[in-house]
């Protein structure tokens, strides 16, 4: 396969798809369960761990260039087929929720410029209106992205380039509107009646959704032209990320008290643009999230059907979706991809569901294929500095299991159990003869009876 993609598509596909629809929602979603002090200290945390994390990628791109496919390939290489299986099957799952996600909230910011107090017609973005027009959205993707994979981030780069110029004239305004006095306001979080560690810890899960996507330069390092820029990318678009939603949250808090900005309707950021700069603000902001939002559903399209294919040249999932077409795109993958999202929309709109309830789980997915990464740099480290990079990396995912609290684990519990039968077909299908080790079986066995009590807790 030819290597196409260079550094500034590679950046771009991975800022793209971090910088999405969380940003333009995060001043309300950060002011609703935290103070400007634990703010701060979150901030301070996430930073240093994506940070961590994003260098133990670009390490284990140098020291083992040879595994193009990042999450997966380091998982099931540190760990075995099972492992490395649930690595990818995680991070499918949660690739796909956050295309849900991202199809949902185009919608529901559409409805800013159609929906008024009497006439309901996009909504959250769960309407059938909706849902039909995520639908379509959802297959001009998927023909573009069967046109090959390098012409989707040719047009990912431009995306990128656009989204970034409302959320620069922002941060402008917010720079000239912010107010000390506000953003000092109940600085430690007396109001919210919980103590400000609590709070810290109530935005880890906020502060992940926003920054899932940084392994998108290695998810596709098969098509790099390039391998040292796979680690250069991810370090440059982390860095240009973590500056974005910094200054967007502490600003935000110096135009307008935490209170009121925690009561603001998302994309909360269209309510400060309205403060700052008048009626136009709406307008401004709803259109640079729908053209974020479909730059990052794009940048997630790519890199899930590049997941399944992956998975499947490794003979971890079933053989067929090994499958490209002529334009080199991993189209049975693409396929399997896409109609699960599509699947998805037609259960949001039944359930009423919304992205908030997306973030989390889609969020909860992701933890353990980033706690892997930290985990094989550790295994196969030589110095102390990559001995280093990795520790913190794992404490980083250590912590965010923690933060993300019992319930969401035993979510993840009853998401990871189905792949298992995901994992045992595809071994069929690649007809393997070596059987699973007594490790693996146990682990199987683990997943399985808590995947029963798990399902009774949440259906309950």
């Amino acid at each position: 396969m030819e290597k196409k993609l260079g550094l500034s598509a590679l950046t771009a596909l991975v800022l793209s798809s971090m910088l999405g629809a969380g940003v333009f929602s995060l001043p309300q979603n950060m002011a609703e369960v935290a103070s400007p002090a634990a703010l701060l200290i979150g901030w301070g945390i996430t930073g240093v761990g994506i940070l961590l994390l994003a260098f133990a990628m670009l390490l284990l791109t140098r020291i083992r260039p040879d595994l193009d496919g990042g999450i997966f390939t380091y998982a099931r290489a540190g760990f075995g087929e099972l492992i490395g299986f649930c690595s990818a099957w995680g991070y499918w799952l949660c690739a796909v929720i956050a295309n849900v996600s991202y199809l949902v909230i185009v919608f529901s910011a559409l409805s800013f410029f159609t929906d008024t107090p009497t006439l309901r017609i996009f909504g959250d973005g769960n309407t059938w209106q909706s849902i039909v027009g995520a639908s379509l959205l959802l297959w001009l993707v998927h023909w573009l992205v069967l046109r090959g994979v390098q012409t989707a981030a040719s047009i990912n780069l431009v995306a990128t380039l656009a989204k970034l110029l409302p959320l620069g004239l922002f941060i402008v305004l917010a720079i000239m509107a912010f107010r000390l006095d506000i953003f000092s306001l109940d600085f430690s979080g007396v109001a919210l009646g919980v103590p400000v560690w609590e709070q810290v810890k109530n935005t880890m899960l906020i502060t992940l959704w926003v920054f899932i996507g940084v392994e998108g330069a290695v998810v596709v390092s098969a098509r790099a032209r390039n391998k040292r820029d796979v680690g250069r990318a991810t370090l440059l678009a982390v860095l240009a990320a973590l500056g974005v939603y910094l200054l967007v949250t502490l600003l935000s808090l110096g135009v307008v008290a935490r209170p009121e900005l925690a009561e603001m309707r998302n994309p909360s950021m269209a309510g400060l643009m309205v403060k700052m700069m008048g009626p136009w603000g709406d307008v401004v902001i709803a259109a640079g999230l729908i053209v974020s939002v479909c730059g990052a559903y794009l940048s997630w399209t790519i890199m899930a059907a590049e997941v399944p294919f992956l998975a499947a040249t490794h003979k971890a999932f079933p053989r067929l979706f090994a499958r490209q077409n002529k334009n080199n795109a991993p189209s049975a993958s693409l396929w399997l991809t896409n109609a699960s999202v599509q699947i998805c929309l037609i259960l949001i709109w039944l359930t009423g569901s919304d992205y908030n309830t997306l973030l989390t789980i889609a969020s909860e997915m992701i933890l353990v294929p980033y706690f892997l990464v930290g985990a094989y740099l550790v295994k196969i480290a030589t110095r102390p500095l990559h001995y280093g990079v990795g520790i913190g990396a794992c404490i980083y995912g250590l912590w965010l299991l923690y933060a993300s609290g019992p319930m969401h684990l035993l979510l993840s519990v009853v998401l990871y159990a189905p792949g298992l039968l995901v994992f045992i077909y595809a071994r069929r299908s690649h007809q393997l003869k070596t059987g699973l080790t007594h490790r693996e079986r146990i682990v199987i066995g683990l997943l399985l009876v808590a995947a029963v009590p798990a399902t009774w807790m949440l259906m309950g």
